[in-house]
């Protein structure tokens, strides 16, 4: 699918359009149909072409305050009113206000005969007088292919179809002209499609017992447009076309961190936790802890005042609140706060498209923050593989581009050792974390790693964790014998670890005691000799001192024995 590109030159000129006020389809028609032509809708019967058409008109008077003008060739005005009334929309109220008239003309075949030349004349007097009446800027005419049921000329019909295209366009009303589809062609007479300036065609394909209504535009005079094919609805508020890449990869992106709910889980994910805004998928088995995590993550938004939507495929509300409550998490209270809404249905009560719209609509209506999907998988039973991927990748396309956090749990089959989802969006993540269990010793144990996290460091080791009354409960990391060891193994491991670590201090406890009575002994030894040493040295400086004295007094005698002895 291509991305339109709605950049502008700003020395562009804008071709005009008219702005319908149909949730999307004003997007990829870039800005509206074209003002003051005509535009042709065309598809099988009950694909939407009535219902879009007026649509058209009620918008077009109450939102662009422009009056129109409806000319039914096949309902009465009161069977439209009654028909769109489910919707909110009050015709009588609209004609009463001069917003709107509608003209129903009856064409029964039988009454009419084929003869000679013939035109639509009449027909142009009676709508002009309708659009003067209430100064009319748009008109409807449904369905084209009434007005030339009882007329075999080809030539005639032909030549007045253009004249009426003809006559709309002088008129300068936008015009929406319904018409049927043909065998090969994309209306019955063939013609209609060449002299509208925009085409579009509805169906409404049924594939494995769901169907899905679609739009494309075939061609749009003098302007770009989407020229793929999107998915619409039909919903309580109109039609809604969902655009299937309507966000370019331009999205702005947040440094903000949240946190996961679990703080050691946290601590892996760089300290601080998901990039707000990011995708986050949890991958595993059955029984391996998904739904936990998205409870404690649910509950992590919740508690910074913020909404979440919880969509779960599997499990009721109460069931759920009922299970997390075993885990320590009171979700009760946020429900009743209104930051938490579930919704849950079983993935095959709508098609994929009534569930992405339905995900807008709370959103839109919420301001949620972040959502859960438990588990998406369960999706791919309402519709293709394909399907479920695009789906997938325009859910996850419209979060990021509204800074909407989204977790995804995904069930993978049991005993998988290969890291992939059945539905191939594993490269739209940002973070990936894959649970586990590991058997060994008659016991199943839980492990965690993350796979991937985009924008951050992370932790590479594998980590055993517990559901516990109190939570989930990340373990410390524990490599044992060049392996991971979870589970009783680990509880022995460690208890063994844990009796030859004591056993070391022990050991270590007496050695020091030893050492410290060798220092003693030493030291006195030190001190004795040292002693020793002292009174030896005394000595020494005792005879020293004698013999300096004895030294002295001889050399006194021998001066006084000279001078006795008058020596020379």
């Amino acid at each position: 699918m291509v991305e339109q590109n709605t950049r502008r030159n700003p020395h562009q000129k804008v071709f005009p359009k008219c702005p319908t006020g149909i949730e999307g389809l004003d997007k990829v028609t870039d800005g509206g149909l074209p003002q003051g032509r005509p535009t042709l809708i065309c598809g099988s019967a009950g694909c939407g072409k009535t219902l879009m058409g007026v649509e058209f008109l009620v918008r077009g008077a109450t939102e662009y305050d422009e009056p129109g003008v409806l000319i039914s060739f096949e309902e009465s005005p009161e069977d439209l009113a009654q028909n769109v009334a489910s919707l909110g929309w009050d015709l009588e109220q609209l004609i009463h206000g001069q917003k709107l008239a509608i003209d129903y003309i009856h064409i029964d075949p039988y009454e009419i005969q084929e003869v000679g030349n013939y035109d639509l004349e009449g027909l142009f007097i009676r709508i002009g007088s309708l659009l003067d009446q209430i100064q009319a800027k748009r008109i409807v005419l449904d369905t084209i292919e009434v007005l030339f049921i009882s007329f075999n000329n080809a030539s005639i019909v032909r030549a007045e179809l253009r004249r009426l295209f003809r006559w709309l366009k002088q008129k300068g009303v936008t015009a929406i002209i319904t018409g049927e589809r043909g065998e090969n062609t994309l209306t019955r007479q063939g013609l209609e499609e060449y002299v509208s300036d925009c085409v579009i065609r509805l169906d409404q394909r049924v594939q494995d017992e769901l169907s899905t209504r679609r739009l494309q535009i075939i061609k749009y005079r003098g302007s770009q447009h989407g020229t793929n094919e999107y998915p619409f609805l039909i919903t309580e508020d109109g039609i809604s076309v969902l655009p299937i890449t309507s966000v370019a990869l331009e999205h702005q992106v947040s440094t903000e961190r949240i946190s996961s709910g679990v703080p050691r889980l946290d601590t892996m994910l760089g300290n601080e936790g998901f990039f707000r805004g990011s995708s986050i998928l949890i991958t595993g088995t059955a029984g391996t802890g998904k739904s936990s995590f998205s409870a404690h993550f649910a509950a992590a938004t919740c508690e910074r005042k913020e909404r979440c939507l919880y969509l779960a495929t599997e499990e009721a509300p109460q069931q759920i609140l009922r299970n997390m409550s075993s885990l320590g998490l009171d979700l009760q209270p946020y429900v009743e706060q209104g930051l938490l809404y579930f919704q849950a249905v079983r993935p095959t009560a709508y098609g994929l498209e009534m569930h992405l719209m339905m995900l807008h609509q709370y959103l839109q209506k919420f301001k949620i923050s972040t959502v859960i999907i438990d588990p998406m998988s369960n999706l791919t039973i309402s519709g293709s593989g394909h399907q479920t991927k695009i789906f997938f990748i325009r859910l996850i396309d419209f979060l990021k581009s509204h800074n909407i956090t989204v977790l995804l749990t995904n069930l993978t089959p049991g005993n998988s050792s290969f890291e992939y989802t059945e539905i191939g969006v594993s490269s739209l993540m940002d973070t990936w974390i894959d649970l586990r269990t590991v058997e060994s010793n008659g016991e199943r144990n839980r492990i965690l790693y993350i796979l991937k996290s985009r924008g951050m460091p992370h932790s590479n080791q594998a980590r055993e964790f517990l559901i516990t009354s109190q939570g989930i409960e990340l373990l410390d990391i524990y490599l044992g014998q060049g392996m991971v060891m979870t589970g009783s193994a680990r509880a022995n491991q460690e208890a063994q670890e844990k009796l030859a670590a004591t056993t070391r201090e022990l050991l270590l406890e007496r050695k020091k005691r030893e050492l410290e009575r060798k220092e003693l002994l030493i030291k006195s030894q030190i001190a004795a000799l040292q002693a020793e040493l002292t009174v030896e040295q005394e000595e020494f400086k005792i005879l020293n001192q004698q013999e300096f004295i004895h030294h002295n007094n001889l050399q006194q005698e021998r001066e006084i024995i000279a001078q006795l002895r008058k020596a020379d």
